[in-house]
C-alpha cells in the first residue's frame, strides 16, 4: 500500500478539494492526502484576469463537449478546470452568492439545514471582504474579494444604462440579498487571480501532515463490506492502492464525482450494467439532476476602442432581474462584458462589448453517464440546455431586457451596430433560432450527487454517501438545485461546511451514519 496511515483522502484539488485539504490538515494529528489529475504548476496566463477566455480548451481544461443537445442540434464545449485550483484557476473570477431564495428552496428539496442562514457562517469563513462593512460579509478569510478598483468605462456605462432602464441599484450584488445591478466581487488581488490553490493550498504545502500528489488519476474507490476504505490511482504506468483510516472525500466536481462513483459500482444498476460495471450499491440518483446556466449574448460593435484593463475580468458588473413580476425569486442574470463575448461559432466584431443573459433557475436538467467502465473514458454529459420551454421563454425575456439596457442613453457614446443577434431578430421564431446559434455553457455544473432524503438523493445532509460508510461528497455536485449566481462562491461555502462536518464526525459529534440504501453485490 502507498500508506496505511492516511486519515483522510481528498480526491480532486479544485475549489472544494483545496478547502478540504487545508482545513482538515489544520489538525496536526491527522494525515491528509490530496490527489489531483492535473498539473501542480499554474500556467502564467492564469494570473492575468482578462486572459481567462484563452485558458478554455488549453492544458488546464479537461476539455470535452456535451452530447448533442436536443435544442441546438449541436455539441457544446464544456470547460472544466484541471490542475491545482481546478475551475477556480480558469474561470471568469466573479465571486458572488446566489440570491437567498435559491438556498432557502433547498430544505424543501430534502436538504434540511442548508438554507441561506445555515450557509452564511461558511460563506463568511471563506472570504475576506472588508470593503463592504456588512455583517453578512466575512473578514479575515483566506480568499480576498472585492470589486474592480478601476472599472472599465464601457462597463461603467452599462451599469448606468441599467439604472436608466429602471432597474434597482444593488449596494452589494455579491451578498445574495438584493435584486438589482452593481459591481460584483472578484477573486483578484492586486490585479492577479487568486484561485483556491493560491488562497487555501499553497500557503500550507509545508505542513508535514499534508501530502499533495499531482498528475495522478484516481481510477476507482475501494469498497469493502459497505465501506469505502481507500482509492486506487495511477501515476504514469503504476497502479497504486491507498488505504484510508477515516474518510474519503470526493471533490472531483459535478462531472468527475459522479463518474468516479459509477466506475466504482455506485449508481443506477441498469446503466452500470450497460457500461460494463458491476454494481456495488444501487444509488439511482448518481449522475442525475445535472444543471448549468444557459448563456447567450447581445453583442455590440463599439464606436471607439474599448480600453483594455488587464487587471479586471471582462465581466465586472451584473444584475439579477425578475422577469415574472409575481415571482419572489430572480430568474435572470445580466452580465456586462468589456469584450465582444459570443459563441465561438458566430462571427462578430473584434472590438466591442457584450451584454450577456442567463436563466438562473432553469427547469431543464440532464445527466452524467459513463461511456465505458474506465474513468479514462470521457463521460457522456447531457445538460439538456433549454430542454424546457419555460427556459426558452426566460432567455427570450433576457434578450429583451439586454436590449432595453443596450439602447439606453448612457451607452450612446460607445454603441455601434448591434452585431449579434442583429436588429432584425425580433419575433419568436427568429429569437429561438438565435438562441440555438448563440447558446454557450456557463460552466456552473452542479446537482449530480444531490443532498436529499428521497430515493434520488445521493448524499444525506451530512454529505455522506447514502449506503456507504467512510465516503462523502463535498463539491458543487451536492447542490439540490442550481443557485441564481456563478457557483464558485457557493462551492467554497459547501467545502467549508464539509470540513466542519468531517471534523465533527471524527469527534463523534453530529448525526450518525444514515445506514445502507439497497446494497448490491
Amino acid at each position: 500500500m502507498e500508506s496505511a496511515n492516511y486519515d483522510y483522502v481528498v480526491v480532486g484539488a479544485g475549489t472544494a478539494g483545496c478547502v478540504l485539504a487545508s482545513r482538515l490538515s489544520e489538525d496536526a494529528s491527522v494525515r491528509v492526502l490530496l490527489l489531483e489529475a492535473g498539473a501542480e504548476r499554474p500556467l502564467d496566463m492564469m494570473a492575468v484576469p482578462r486572459a481567462w477566455p484563452a485558458l478554455v480548451g488549453g492544458s488546464a481544461d479537461w476539455g470535452g463537449t456535451t452530447t448533442e443537445q436536443a435544442f441546438t442540434g449541436t455539441e457544446i464545449p464544456l470547460p472544466r478546470g484541471r490542475g491545482l485550483g481546478g475551475s477556480s484557476s480558469i474561470n471568469g473570477m466573479n465571486f458572488l452568492r446566489g440570491h437567498r431564495s435559491s438556498y432557502d428552496s433547498w430544505p424543501g428539496r430534502g436538504a434540511a439545514g442548508w438554507g441561506y442562514d445555515d450557509l452564511l457562517p461558511f460563506f463568511r469563513r471563506s472570504e475576506n471582504a472588508p470593503g463592504h462593512g456588512s455583517s453578512a460579509r466575512g473578514v479575515g478569510g483566506p480568499l480576498t474579494v472585492a470589486p474592480a478598483t478601476e472599472p472599465n468605462p464601457v462597463v461603467e456605462a452599462c451599469v448606468g444604462a441599467a439604472l436608466e432602464a429602471g432597474h434597482h441599484r444593488a449596494t452589494d450584488v455579491s451578498a445574495g440579498l438584493e435584486v438589482g445591478f452593481g459591481w460584483c466581487d472578484n477573486n483578484i488581488v492586486s490585479g492577479v487571480r487568486q484561485s483556491a490553490a493560491d488562497a487555501y493550498l499553497r500557503p500550507v504545502l509545508d505542513r508535514p501532515n499534508l501530502r499533495v500528489l499531482s498528475d495522478v488519476l484516481v481510477r476507482r474507490l475501494r469498497i469493502v463490506d459497505g465501506r469505502c476504505v481507500g482509492v486506487v490511482y495511477t501515476a504514469g504506468d503504476r497502479s497504486v492502492p491507498v488505504e484510508c483510516d477515516r474518510e474519503v472525500v470526493l471533490c472531483a466536481g459535478a462531472i468527475g464525482s459522479p463518474q468516479l462513483l459509477m466506475v466504482s459500482g455506485v449508481g443506477p444498476p441498469e446503466h452500470l450494467r450497460e457500461a460494463g460495471v458491476e454494481t456495488a450499491l444501487d444509488l439511482p440518483g448518481v449522475g442525475a439532476n445535472l444543471q448549468d446556466h444557459p448563456l447567450s449574448t447581445l453583442t455590440y460593435a463599439s464606436r471607439r476602442p474599448v480600453p483594455v484593463t488587464p487587471g479586471n475580468p471582462p465581466g465586472e458588473a451584473l444584475g439579477l432581474v425578475r422577469t415574472d413580476g409575481t415571482a419572489d425569486a430572480p430568474d435572470l442574470q445580466i452580465l456586462f462584458a468589456s469584450m465582444p463575448l459570443r459563441a465561438p461559432t458566430l462571427p462578430g466584431p473584434d472590438d466591442g462589448y457584450a451584454i450577456a443573459f442567463s436563466a438562473m433557475n432553469p427547469y431543464s436538467s440532464g445527466t452524467v453517464r459513463l461511456a465505458g467502465p474506465d474513468v479514462r473514458d470521457t463521460p457522456l454529459v447531457d445538460p439538456d440546455y433549454l430542454g424546457d420551454e419555460r427556459d426558452i421563454a426566460t432567455m427570450g425575456a433576457g434578450l429583451r431586457v439586454a436590449r432595453e439596457i443596450g439602447q439606453a442613453g448612457a451607452l450612446a457614446g460607445w454603441r455601434g451596430e448591434e452585431a449579434l443577434p442583429g436588429p432584425d431578430v425580433r419575433d419568436g421564431q427568429a429569437v429561438r433560432a438565435y438562441l440555438r446559434q448563440s447558446l454557450m455553457c456557463y460552466f456552473h455544473y452542479c446537482g449530480t450527487c444531490a443532498i436529499g432524503d428521497d430515493a434520488m438523493a445521493v448524499v444525506d445532509t451530512g454529505l455522506r454517501v447514502r449506503g456507504l460508510a467512510g465516503l462523502r461528497v463535498a463539491d458543487a455536485s451536492v447542490m439540490p438545485a442550481i443557485v441564481s449566481a456563478n457557483t464558485n462562491a457557493t462551492t467554497y461555502a459547501i467545502a467549508e461546511r464539509a470540513a466542519e462536518l468531517v471534523k465533527q464526525g471524527s469527534r463523534g459529534e453530529g448525526a450518525a451514519w444514515s445506514g445502507p440504501v439497497q446494497p448490491r453485490g
